[in-house]
């Protein structure tokens, strides 16, 4: 007990019972009660200390939260203004409101979700519906293009065979109509070689390989005709790339092939093949002082069949096949021309 305040209690107690057995007894009952209250004092104490400390914690907690679904809030009412093009947006230094309540907002969130929902699995069901018929294409591609080819050689094998042995009594007339149906159905073989190429490039199971375009433009001059006339020159030096070979060398064939075809008619034709490095692409461009494009056909000079003149070897799908290569390839093509000044085709592969 604190001495103070026993010395209190002795002071008030007569002098006949200071010494008493019962005396002692009560003063160590006022000890043990004081003791207790200092030690149950303190406990109470330490717990009002740890329940605020907590009742802070869990307020700071609380007040981060709310800042945090403010901003979650205010997100969602600006993915709700965007997502509905709402006209009860106003500005106010830089900040956005609406006019929305959450109970209104998540309603429009839950409904734009459904239509997401619903939207991907018409997306889905679009797409298997779009590749069945892809796939269900190329096999009448291969079955047609089987069922015409070989009637259409044999022909062409038995005119020029009649035309060998009977020579003699045919005039020049039907001579030269003999010559006009074998470049017909040997025009008609080409393009039933090119649809094929044309359906089959994408789906072509092929090695990647790094492929030098240096080394694969050498080998298409030598595997192409064109005449003395023509130079075919690289700028600089082309890039080593990890592709399919065949794929890359339909590109760059028929894109050559073409140049060709524009300027074998002059008396000195230049084609020249130009490759910039472009960040995730490389950027190619082949050049010609060809004939040109006219205008009004710029548009549609990717699109299937489209032929400029009417040549016997023309079939109208080399640069269909051109861009569906870019394509696969993530890239871009297009073109800059004007008639007599020549072409530029220009297009991307990634890397």
């Amino acid at each position: 007990m604190h001495s103070l305040l026993k010395r209190q209690i002795r002071k008030y107690i007569p002098e006949n019972l200071k010494d008493s057995k019962e005396l002692v007894l009560f003063i160590e009952a006022i000890d043990k009660s004081y003791s207790d209250y200092e030690e149950k004092s303190e406990m109470i104490q330490r717990a009002m200390k740890l329940s605020s400390d907590e009742l802070y914690k869990a307020n700071k907690d609380l007040r981060a939260e709310t800042e945090s679904q403010k901003k979650t809030l205010n997100i969602l009412k600006k993915a709700i203004n965007i997502l509905n093009d709402s006209k009860n947006v106003i500005e106010d230094n830089n900040k956005i409101s609406l006019a929305l309540d959450p109970i209104e907002i998540v309603n429009r969130i839950e409904k734009q979700a459904k239509d997401i929902v619903r939207m991907t699995a018409e997306n889905k069901a679009m797409v298997k519906n779009l590749e069945r018929q892809n796939e269900a294409l190329k096999d009448y591609a291969h079955m047609v293009s089987h069922d015409l080819k070989s009637p259409i050689r044999n022909i062409n094998a038995l005119m020029c065979w009649i035309l060998e042995e009977e020579k003699e009594k045919f005039s020049n007339e039907s001579k030269e109509n003999c010559n006009l149906v074998s470049q017909n159905l040997e025009k008609m073989d080409s393009l039933i070689e090119g649809i094929l190429r044309h359906s089959a490039i994408d789906s072509l199971e092929e090695p990647k390989i790094h492929l030098d375009l240096n080394k694969l433009i050498d080998e298409i001059k030598k595997t192409i005709y064109y005449p003395n006339t023509i130079t075919i020159d690289i700028i600089g030096s082309l890039p080593t790339m990890y592709v399919e070979k065949y794929k890359i060398e339909q590109l760059f064939k028929n894109l050559i092939t073409n140049a060709v075809t524009a300027t074998e008619h002059r008396e000195k034709g230049v084609i020249t093949i130009d490759c910039i490095n472009e960040n995730e692409f490389w950027k190619f461009s082949v050049t010609d002082n060809g004939k040109g494009i006219a205008k009004k056909h710029q548009e549609s000079i990717f699109t299937m069949f489209k032929k400029l003149e009417n040549k016997a070897n023309a079939t109208g799908i080399g640069l269909a096949l051109v861009k569906k290569v870019v394509n696969i390839y993530e890239g871009d093509i297009w073109l800059s021309s004007a008639e007599d000044q020549g072409t530029i085709f220009y297009f991307t592969l990634k890397k």
